[in-house]
């Protein structure tokens, strides 16, 4: 593999340096957990759309730049590296949007893309329910066929950015006597419809970061059915592969707290404190692994599968050893620095969403090594 760089994607590597060293906040933007951050990361999203930076490898009557993947990986390299804020953006251009290019009509594309592009609607994902995390198929929510398209009911949980967000995407039961992976349907909804009730989950830091919905007799038309209805299943399986994957967490956002984390250690580190250097050295050596792991998937002409659960498992740990690392240099001090301490909290969620860690590694058994189930 050529892991060079041609003129072209420096060039482009340049003009991406360039602006966000110009629009970046010099001050970091409130938590985007809560309305003001929220609304101040929304203003964020519009701006990178009116640059056509927000989805960089989206064709351009979507939004984008149609760069390549090589170029979106450049992107997230630069744009972690400046400290740009959050994406607030991400359930939409992460993992919905990915699931529409695959399997959406040109017509759901043409509408839900170009306004997720500029930052003006936001999505919720709303896949969790009370008795249905990472056994997604134990899913109980329904949707009834009615006129013109279908009615919601039932309750969805720890709905990412739903406090806050427009709209939301999810799985429903749409065949109540189909096995559990059969009779699912894929559909889009507004989060303001009638009969939609949005219950924000407290926390003890008191950011809504996540919230409950509750659907009775929400109508939803055929237009917002995404693949065939039945075929739910096959249709969230390629959201999840993307949330697992490199889509979610690229190795931009892993390369840049690495080299963080050095800098920290060369500011704060007891040189006699051998087994502490070796903690940093394996968490910038995991990072450019990561990396060139990233290079090797775009590369690829097939799709990766269940190979994501690998990548899954990867970075989620990496991300909290990485800021376990960070805590433990910075001693007591780390009770004051809210953005190491903050990040440390985030990323112990890491191993639970997008499918508990322990689930995946029963994907990676049963799937890739082709061990028996009774193995475990």
């Amino acid at each position: 593999m050529d892991l060079g760089f041609g003129a072209a994607d420096e060039e482009f590597r340049a003009d991406v340096r360039a602006w966000l060293r110009e629009h970046v906040p010099a001050e970091p933007l409130p938590s985007l957990e809560t309305a003001a951050g929220f609304a101040a990361h929304r203003g964020w999203e519009r701006a990178l759309g009116a640059a056509r930076l927000g989805v960089v490898s989206w064709p351009a009557e979507y939004g984008g730049r149609g760069a390549s993947a090589l170029r979106w990986l450049i992107f997230e390299e630069e744009y972690y590296a400046a400290g740009a804020p959050g994406r607030v953006s991400a359930n939409g251009i992460n993992l919905l949007a990915p699931t529409l290019l695959k399997h959406g009509t040109a017509g759901q594309l043409a509408r839900v893309l170009p306004p997720m592009a500029a930052g003006e609607v936001i999505w919720a994902q709303a896949w969790s329910e009370p008795g249905a995390g990472s056994d997604l198929a134990g899913l109980r929510s329904t949707a009834t066929r009615t006129d013109g398209g279908w009615l919601l009911d039932g309750q969805k949980t720890w709905s990412s950015r739903a406090a806050f967000a427009d709209r939301g995407f999810g799985l429903f039961r749409s065949d109540p006597e189909a096995e559990r992976h059969r009779g699912l349907t894929y559909l889009m909804f507004p989060l303001d419809a009638d009969g939609v009730t949005v219950r924000p989950i407290g926390r003890l830091d008191g950011k809504p970061a996540f919230a409950e919905l509750f659907l009775d007799g929400v109508f939803v038309p055929d237009e917002d059915v995404i693949g065939d209805p039945g075929d739910g299943w096959r249709v969230a399986m390629a959201t999840a592969g993307n949330e697992r994957g490199l889509t979610l967490r690229s190795p931009g956002r892993f390369t840049a707290a690495a080299e963080r984390l050095v800098a920290l250690w060369k500011e704060r580190a007891d040189p006699s404190d051998t087994a502490l250097r070796d903690r940093v050295a394996d968490a910038w050596i995991r990072s450019r692994a990561y990396r060139l792991k990233g290079f090797e998937t775009i590369s690829r002409d097939d799709d990766i599968g269940s190979e994501s659960s690998l990548n899954k498992v990867f970075w989620s740990e990496l991300d909290v050893a990485l800021h376990e690392t960070a805590l433990d240099l910075l001693g007591p001090d780390g009770e004051l620095e809210s953005d190491w301490l903050e990040n440390y909290v985030f990323s112990l969620a890491g191993p639970i969403y997008a499918g508990t860690n322990e689930i995946q590694r029963n994907v990676i058994a049963e799937r890739l090594l082709n061990l028996p189930r009774g193995s475990r």
